[in-house]
């Protein structure tokens, strides 16, 4: 089984999928770790579209079950249309932008006001990349099983609710 878990910045996609990659002892993928080539500081160069999209797709044909975590919009229907399942999280902007910012302050040491400014605009739409209106036009063309998990639900619950679809 495929499962891949979407949503803002911040709202909780890479610590569900890392979850059930522990609880199943499956593979997890970051979505990052394709899009952005390894710099320091981190995120500052994106990979090229033909090499992530190659580089993820072979990932996943060495492995039976795995998770992938991130918004892989527009890398290709090979890629988008090959899971089982799609988790959409929706968390109230507030309380993704405050966990960004702490999460940026550890990892860090410091904020990118920029980077702030794109999540909190994730439900109205910023001029580039994610948004809550592009992602739900996006799951509105998958054909696959589509699971939304709504709040600030703890990482165990969202887990439980994965559990009762996935077992």
């Amino acid at each position: 089984m495929k499962i891949l878990i979407i949503g803002a910045s911040g709202s909780g996609t890479t610590t569900l999928g890392r979850a059930i990659s522990n609880e199943y002892d499956w593979h997890f993928f970051d979505a990052d770790n394709y899009y952005w080539l390894p710099t320091d500081p981190p995120y500052q160069k994106k990979r090229n579209h033909p090499e992530r999209l190659e580089m993820i797709l072979n990932d996943l044909k060495m492995c039976t079950n795995a998770v992938v975590s991130g918004s892989i919009m527009n890398w290709g229907t090979e890629l988008e249309d090959s899971f089982d399942l799609i988790v959409f999280l929706y968390l109230d902007t507030e309380l993704r932008v405050e966990r960004v910012r702490k999460r940026e302050l550890d990892q860090f040491g410091s904020v990118d006001p920029k980077f702030i400014l794109w999540v909190s605009e994730y439900d109205t739409g910023p001029s580039e990349g994610r948004s809550l209106k592009r992602h739900k036009k996006w799951l509105l063309e998958r054909t696959t099983k589509i699971v939304e998990i709504k709040g600030d639900l703890t990482v165990k619950e969202r887990l439980q609710t994965i559990s009762k679809i996935i077992a």
